[in-house]
């Protein structure tokens, strides 16, 4: 989930202690595990509400909350986002998935009082069923979010993240010959004891540098990028938020932890290992 866009100032951050982040991993694995298992259950033909109960399932007989149902007015599980929906997509039993559909999935859980929140986009059917330009629009996504992600560092500054995000999304825009939008009204944000905490962490350049990043800080990065317009509107329903060209949107995210040693993703299921070391960054899991 994602918090609209209020930019937080230079207020000094805290950081969690190694037992609270070791806390924050087990909230962090269950998320990453239910969005595995539910990758195994997009196909033709299901619907939205039947993933979301699957991850309901999931995450309580895992001793976990789903915690976006702690949000004020919303009841799910997760979030579910097809095609020109960005984000807050609300499963349905009538959102019958198609072959080609490009499906965001939003989810986050509690345990024992801390919090995680990832998101994936796939294609429904797989690269067989996608259109070219919606591959395209993963791969920038993607890797815009990691782009994100290393850009974090003890005694960097917070914004450094959306401008890192802004460049590799620029960088992609020019290289697949397609015009991005990166979505200016909803953000990242921390996150810890509670899903969506101060500060609020934008995805794109803006002129202020943020705060000092410290030891312990835990934020969500979460980009979301469309095949055509930077604006959205939100649908009657209150929640689901739709690019207002009717352009395809892609979402990624993940929690993250900044260590004295180096980064952890702590919603993917190896740490962030594998990601990180491609990109020449450290990787920072428990000692």
């Amino acid at each position: 989930m994602f918090g609209r866009r209020r930019l937080f100032g230079r207020r000094r951050l805290s950081g969690c202690t190694d037992d609270q982040l070791l806390l924050m991993r087990e909230a962090g694995l269950l998320v990453g595990r239910t969005l595995e298992m539910l990758h195994g259950e997009i196909r033709a033909g299901v619907s939205t509400l039947e993933l979301d109960r699957l991850a309901e399932d999931f995450i309580r007989s895992h001793g976990g909350i789903p915690n976006f149902q702690l949000v004020p007015g919303y009841s799910h599980t997760l979030c579910t986002s097809v095609n020109e929906q960005v984000v807050h997509g609300v499963p349905t039993s009538t959102t019958i998935l198609r072959e080609g559909d490009l499906l965001s999935i939003d989810c986050g859980a509690e345990v024992s009082g801390w919090n995680g929140d990832a998101a994936i986009s796939v294609i429904v059917g797989g690269s067989e069923a996608a259109r070219p330009e919606d591959l395209d629009l993963l791969a920038a996504t993607e890797a815009a979010l990691y782009a994100g992600i290393v850009a974090l560092r003890i005694g960097g500054r917070l914004y450094a993240v959306g401008d890192a995000i802004e460049r590799s999304i620029l960088a992609a825009a020019a290289r697949d010959g397609h015009t991005y939008g990166i979505i200016d009204e909803y953000v990242g944000h921390g996150i810890g004891r509670q899903m969506h905490m101060d500060p609020q962490i934008p995805n794109y350049a803006v002129r202020e540098t943020g705060p000092k990043l410290v030891a312990g800080f835990t934020g969500a990065i979460e980009p979301m990028v469309t095949l055509g317009t930077s604006e959205a509107t939100v649908l009657t329903d209150g929640w689901t938020v739709v690019t207002t060209d009717g352009s395809r949107s892609c979402h990624w995210e993940h929690s993250v932890a900044v260590r004295e040693q180096g980064l952890w993703i702590l919603t993917s299921l190896d740490g962030g290992q594998a990601a990180l070391a491609a990109l020449g960054a450290a990787f920072a899991p428990e000692t």
